[in-house]
């Protein structure tokens, strides 16, 4: 398994999809399939730990400029 802990959000999350397709193809043998689940675990790991760090950069820009901040979830509309 090649490194991936210089790749970025976006180098990490492309070579996830393409694990995905493949897994999805189901052409696979079986230890071909393990590995790519491994990987896309990986992956998938690595894009969760990068975007909770942006979260908490970004909770942190906002609560440095609005004394009581709130934090509404994409997709909620009011």
């Amino acid at each position: 398994m090649e490194e991936t802990a210089e790749l970025t959000f976006e180098q990490a999350f492309q070579q996830l999809e393409g694990v995905v397709q493949e897994l999805e193809s189901g052409a696979l043998s079986l230890e071909r399939a393990l590995l790519l689940f491994e990987r896309g675990m990986h992956l998938a790991r690595l894009c969760e730990g990068k975007l909770d760090k942006a979260e908490q950069k970004v909770n942190q820009l906002i609560g440095a400029t609005h004394e009581d901040p709130t934090l509404v979830p994409f997709g909620i509309e009011e």
